[in-house]
């Protein structure tokens, strides 16, 4: 299993989008994504700081049901 990286929040974005992820819009230092899926729409909001932590970037996955590997694999 891999660890999860601290990243820039505009590369997290960036590979989100990849994953098929659309900013919304940012309000202070928090960029809101949405993607929508057959059965429902996903929210994730994302602290613009750099570095995101790693233990943030952790929750942000599992809310955007990503594994690690995956998310890897994205940026």
């Amino acid at each position: 299993m891999s660890k999860v990286p601290s990243l820039p929040y505009e590369q997290i974005i960036r590979a989100l989008q990849r994953g098929g992820w659309v900013v919304v819009r940012q309000k202070g230092s928090h960029v809101r994504l949405q993607k929508h899926t057959l059965t429902e729409t996903l929210k994730l909001t994302i602290p613009a700081h750099r570095p995101v932590k790693r233990s943030t970037l952790a929750h942000i996955l599992k809310q955007a049901r990503v594994g690690v590997t995956d998310f890897i694999e994205l940026i």
